[in-house]
């Protein structure tokens, strides 16, 4: 049952954080969902003594996770704090869309709209570099909000106000969406006026549910050189799946691009860890030298939002970990 009062809320973080011991491999969002329970609670120095905690280590989403401890820190007297974040992950430009989005959020809610529009278009400079067809969603995310904080601005269209203009699905255009008067419209006694608002909001709803309701990725395992040695040396028995380390590298590329022409969506790859695994299997009661496993253990990597997007944006690095931009690795043309 979802929790909906601050003791169920406190209750589902304490379980999030069991669960965390159990699977360290999982630690990290584990962890940011029980933050988020602490904030549903009203207990948010609990939540930043969980991002400090995580901060205090090696975290894969460090600029994620300062984001979010500046947004509570605000929320309970610490403006100041909060502000100092904030400047930091701007000057420090990171390439996590969602990290730009929460710290424009944060400034919005508290009525900084103008910093909050220029942190947006700082992040659409730095992070577009590909066509805009090809935008992951949270990029998408970032122009789209960016275009509602400009339109309450009262702010005239830019070339990037077209772009996220052109990608929404919606049958009521952004510009409607997101005009100002809507407000007022709220408290109306027109039976007319009021109408029409539900209808807008049916829509504005109809496409927040279908960026939620995107199916996790397909997803490939992707065992990194010294992971698989060990994996192998573990499990011999798994050496059929993995006859060497560059054939594991040249399946994964094959498989997805033979995904991608039958049209299957939202592919990715997930990397995998021995301990990880081994954990997982433990929890499904099977031997990690079961080949029938590893499907399963990519379905909930995925699951738990650890997978990588393929392809990778034009001029990123290779997903292998070479170091090379991906069109001169595995992202070339087939021989």
């Amino acid at each position: 049952m979802r929790p909906d009062t601050p003791a169920a809320h406190l209750t589902e973080a304490e379980r999030l954080l069991r669960t965390a011991a159990q699977y360290p491999g999982d630690r990290e969002p584990l962890y940011l969902r029980a933050a988020a329970h602490h904030e549903l609670a009203g207990d948010r120095p609990a939540a930043t003594a969980l991002y400090d905690e995580l901060l205090a280590g090696e975290p894969a989403n460090p600029h994620l996770i300062r984001a979010l401890k500046a947004a509570n820190l605000w929320e309970y007297g610490h403006e100041a704090e909060a502000r100092a974040i904030i400047d930091g992950l701007r000057r420090t430009k990171p390439a996590d869309a969602a990290a730009w989005q929460i710290t424009a959020e944060t400034l919005e809610a508290h009525d900084e709209l103008e910093a909050a529009e220029s942190t947006l278009t700082e992040a659409t400079a730095l992070l577009i570099t590909s066509p805009p067809e090809d935008l992951p969603h949270p990029t998408r995310s970032l122009i789209t909000t960016r275009h509602r904080i400009r339109r309450m601005l009262a702010l005239p269209h830019d070339d990037w106000d077209d772009v996220a203009d052109r990608l929404h699905t919606g049958t009521v255009g952004l510009d409607e969406l997101h005009d100002p008067k809507r407000l007022w419209s709220l408290g109306s006694s027109d039976p007319a006026e009021l109408q029409a608002e539900i209808t807008r909001l049916r829509s504005e709803l109809g496409t927040y549910r279908t960026a939620l309701s995107r199916p996790f990725p397909v997803a490939v395992l992707h065992w990194p050189e010294p992971e698989l040695n060990e994996l192998l040396a573990a499990y011999p028995e798994l050496e059929a799946e993995y006859p060497t380390y560059r054939a594991h590298l040249t399946d994964i590329e094959a498989s997805l691009r033979e995904l991608s022409q039958a049209g299957t969506p939202n592919l990715g790859i997930v990397r995998a860890t021995v301990p990880s695994y081994e954990a997982f299997a433990a929890s499904e009661s099977t031997h990690p030298s079961n080949a029938d496993l590893l499907p399963q253990y990519a379905t909930t990597l995925a699951a738990r939002g650890r997978a990588t997007a393929w392809p990778p944006a034009r001029g990123a690095e290779c997903w292998c970990g070479s170091g090379r931009a991906y069109g001169e690795c595995h992202g070339g043309t087939p021989a």
